[in-house]
């Protein structure tokens, strides 16, 4: 049972980080935004990653160097792409305005990011989970669609009272920013997909010795290099282009520096917590966790917003919203259900049986053993 729970337990974990780190977003003015988010991507995408990598992994450099080349080239060049989806996602929220830019990336970035891994999976179609992986998919996008329609309706209200909202552009505009967020909605799917190209990697560093677990942080390194060379170059070409490097100096910035640092710590624990969910339930592990991350991050960041007032003054949409975390909630237990259902072994396999050098010896165990486990 604690092979089903346990992962499970670490993707929930994990999107508690994924539904806050966003706070810190809050806190970046003294500085530029390009600044802010140099030093954020800086701590979130290669410091912490590496450190904790280093911690965990043996002999991390050997098991990058003995990796696939392949791996390493395709896990690098989505989260790359992934990059390039994230800078759109911000030119989007222009034309098309943040509650419904959200609700489109969000839906597809869980869509395609489940999906095409889903597809990779060799004999899927016999496998007992993929009806119910299917529906707990379709619905995570019926709840994100009804919590976007809310927060449409939300900022309709709040902006005929004159609070200043992004608007949604008309025409032309409207149809431009539509493709831009689509567009930027796959792309988002794609740092998921490259955890799931990488599992070659992970191979490579359980037979180094790392537990099965943390194998998913040799993976993420080598993603989020490309998505590290997306994010900062981004920044820099803005610093450049906005003569704007003067604001690392700034007085009073102390804050914006404090937040950029904890919002890149919360943001690389969600993926790194996930990507031991994830590397527990083996195969399935990016098609099922991924999901269940970004359905649970929604409503923990709307959970947020109501207790900081961003729904204050209407009730209507309010509701709404609420029947759409109902329906998150439906579809994560569908998927989680999804997870306990196991293939039948192939033929001439036996059920339990590891690779040779596995280093699971505390897989499996509870939570606090497993935790007692993985420093002796």
């Amino acid at each position: 049972m604690n092979e089903v729970f346990f992962p499970l337990l670490l993707v929930v974990f994990a999107s508690f980080f994924q539904g806050t780190f966003g706070l810190g977003m809050k806190y970046v003015k003294p500085l530029a935004w390009e600044a802010w988010w140099l030093v954020h991507a800086t701590v979130a995408m290669l410091l912490f990653p590496w450190v904790w990598a280093f911690f965990v992994v043996p002999d991390l450099w050997s098991v990058l160097a003995n990796s696939p080349a392949e791996a390493v080239g395709q896990g690098a060049l989505y989260g790359f792409l992934w990059g390039i989806g994230g800078i759109m996602f911000g030119v989007s929220v222009r034309y098309v305005g943040m509650s419904l830019t959200y609700g489109i990336v969000m839906g597809l970035a869980a869509l395609m990011g489940s999906l095409i891994p889903l597809v990779g999976i060799e004999n899927i179609g016999s496998n007992p989970a993929l009806p119910y992986v299917i529906g707990g998919m379709v619905a995570l996008l019926i709840g994100v669609a009804i919590v976007a329609y809310a927060g449409i309706k939300r900022d309709e209200i709040q902006s005929a009272e004159g609070k200043e909202i992004q608007g949604i552009q008309q025409g032309t505009a409207f149809r431009i920013g539509l493709a831009i967020a689509i567009t930027s909605g796959v792309l988002s799917g794609l740092l998921n997909v490259g955890f799931a190209a990488t599992e070659s990697i992970g191979d490579v560093a359980r037979e180094a010795g790392s537990l099965e677990r943390n194998t998913a942080l040799a993976r993420w390194v080598v993603v989020l290099v490309g998505a590290y060379a997306m994010n900062a170059g981004y920044a820099l070409i803005l610093l450049i282009k906005n003569r704007s490097f003067g604001t690392f100096k700034v007085q009073g910035g102390f804050v914006a520096y404090k937040w950029a640092v904890i919002a890149g710590l919360l943001w690389f624990a969600a993926l790194g917590v996930y990507g031991q969910g994830a590397a527990l339930m083996k195969s399935l592990g990016p098609v099922i966790g991924w999901p269940i991350l970004l359905g649970l991050a929604l409503i923990i960041s709307n959970a947020l917003a109501v207790w900081i007032g961003e729904w204050k003054g209407t009730p209507g949409p309010l509701k709404t919203m609420l029947g759409g975390v109902a329906v998150l909630i439906c579809a994560i237990c569908i998927l989680g259900f999804s997870n306990s259902l196991k293939a039948e072994p192939a033929e001439g396999q036996e059920a339990g049986l590891t690779t040779p050098g596995r280093a699971a010896v505390c897989d499996g165990q509870t939570a606090w053993s497993a935790l007692k486990c993985e420093y002796h």
